[in-house]
């Protein structure tokens, strides 16, 4: 594991792991590195006996985070790049993020879009400032996340509005996430660093090895999602080498509309 990153930082502070994606002039939107980065951090984090909890969060003010960077989705470093189903191991992230034996807390501070919104709703417990936003994007830019991305959403929120938050692709403020049952809390613009440090000092009280059971049987209950993901995602790569999805990918670059009936 290496400590030496590029597109995250790493830090032991607040009574937690803070694991935050670095990369604000593309709205904390990630790339290869940025997965590689991640599920190496939480593996190191998993392994930090000082601290009971993981915060994951974006830089800057804008966005926690919005997803597949998607000015490389299809370079090399995308759908061609070395590891993942689809380019980018994005599965390996999601099993590094839901296997922690810490509790994992997504802070919000502001959009939470795509594969952002797919991390927020993995992670134990969401935290969002009042300004924070979330909801999908893929099928505006011909994607999809099989698996915990739409099977384990409609655990939190049912299955209408799981369906409304992808066939729709609606962005939800933070105060219809938390009554939707998206997210656990939401606070002042302000107060959102203090309140997520509350709660970390508050975990960090807790036994390790009791938190670290409870998390198993959380998760026993929902494993069988893994399994619909991993299949889903194989479904995923034929798809993204469509014509259909290409096509989302290079309206979003060119900021137009998609003609997506004309590849269907």
């Amino acid at each position: 594991m290496s400590s030496n990153y590029k597109d995250i930082i790493y830090e032991v502070r607040d009574d937690a792991v803070q694991i935050i994606i670095n990369r604000p002039e593309v709205m904390n939107a990630f790339r290869l590195q940025t997965l590689e980065e991640m599920i190496d951090a939480l593996k190191r984090a998993d392994e930090e006996k000082s601290v009971n909890a993981v915060v994951l969060s974006g830089a800057g003010d804008r966005a926690f985070c919005t997803g597949g960077d998607q000015k490389v989705h299809l370079s090399e470093d995308g759908l061609y790049g070395p590891r993942g189903t689809v380019g980018m191991p994005v599965e390996d992230m999601h099993s590094a993020l839901r296997d922690l034996r810490k509790v994992s807390i997504a802070k919000v501070q502001g959009f939470a879009i795509g594969g952002g919104n797919v991390f927020a709703t993995i992670c134990d417990l969401t935290i969002a400032s009042e300004k924070a936003q979330f909801g999908q994007v893929g099928p505006k830019v011909g994607s999809v996340d099989p698996g915990f991305g739409t099977a384990y959403l409609s655990r939190l929120v049912g299955e209408k509005k799981a369906r409304e938050i992808w066939f729709l692709c609606r962005r939800y403020p933070a105060a219809e996430a938390l009554q939707m049952g998206l997210i656990n809390k939401v606070v002042p613009h302000e107060e959102l660093d203090a309140e997520v440090a509350s709660w970390c000092a508050d975990i960090n009280q807790m036994s390790p090895g009791a938190i670290a059971i409870a998390k198993r049987s959380f998760n026993a209950d929902s494993e069988n999602i893994r399994g619909i993901g991993f299949l889903g995602i194989q479904a995923v790569k034929g798809f993204y080498m469509s014509e259909e999805s290409k096509e989302g990918v290079r309206a979003f670059n060119e900021r137009r509309k998609p003609d997506f009936k004309k590849y269907s």
